[in-house]
């Protein structure tokens, strides 16, 4: 399928922005220059390694990339970017199962890597899970931006550019809980877990190749803050517009404040 065109491509400071008509067809653009990568990599190498975000926003990527052909997801390798602590597997808004629902049934990749939501020691599963993707170097990273700026849970004050670790647990903002609320994952905000294991922001600046995928009228606040206000950890997000090896793509909902 032919990538639509974006509407407008600028840089913001080393960021490349593009905009793009409609969610649909950033999900599609974002889908196609995921096939690209990832083709190129299982050519190169063999094999690819892959770093997926969740969420009701990533959602018309993913069914963009799982019908796209030409690739061979038996080669591909999947990790994600967090889980709730203590949430059971099961429940509607773990994101191992949310992933499974939208995603892997239809494209049966080589290898999944979940993170446990109910570890039987939390700082081994840290570990543990910090030494995978260590051990399988991502060429691709899919994220997007909360509600409030952050890049998986990273929230503020436990966002840190130059954090040491690559995965540890975080208390979650009560935005970032609201979210989940306001998404329909939770019926209330005192369902919603108050801990999280995370991939940190050095995790997720890591991978050969970025694509930010921030489309909705309820990201327009965090996308105007991180494009226009100060490069800081208050602003998790902002930090992409330090490195030339990521893409934000917008929708016009999104971009309706720049």
């Amino acid at each position: 399928m032919t990538a639509p065109a974006p509407q407008k491509r600028w840089l913001v400071d080393k960021l490349p922005v593009e905009l793009y008509a409609s969610n649909d067809e950033l999900g599609q653009a974002a889908a196609n220059k995921a096939q690209q990568i990832l083709k190129k990599a299982i050519n190169q190498k063999g094999f690819a390694n892959l770093i997926l975000a969740t969420g009701n926003s990533q959602l018309t990527f993913l069914k963009a990339l799982r019908i796209l052909e030409g690739i061979e997801w038996q080669k591909v390798r999947i990790f994600h970017m967090d889980e709730y602590i203590g949430i059971d597997p099961s429940h509607p808004a773990s994101f191992p199962l949310f992933l499974e629902n939208h995603f892997l049934q239809f494209t049966k990749p080589g290898h999944f890597h979940p993170i446990p939501s109910v570890p039987s020691d939390v700082s081994s599963a840290c570990k543990t899970y910090e030494a995978l993707i260590r051990q399988h170097p991502a060429d691709l990273v899919a994220m997007g931006w909360g509600e409030n700026g952050h890049i998986a849970f990273n929230d503020p004050p436990d966002a840190h550019f130059d954090d040491p670790h690559w995965v540890k647990v975080v208390d979650l903002a009560e935005e970032s809980r609201l979210q989940q609320v306001g998404e329909g994952h939770f019926t209330s905000l005192n369902k919603v877990p108050k801990q999280a294991i995370t991939l940190t922001i050095p995790a997720l600046l890591a991978p050969v190749h970025i694509l930010c995928i921030v489309p909705e009228a309820r990201k327009a606040n965090a996308v105007k803050a991180c494009l226009s206000e100060p490069v800081e950890e208050s602003r998790p997000g902002s930090i992409l517009r330090t490195i030339s090896h990521a893409t934000l793509l917008l929708d016009q909902d999104s971009a309706s404040l720049l």
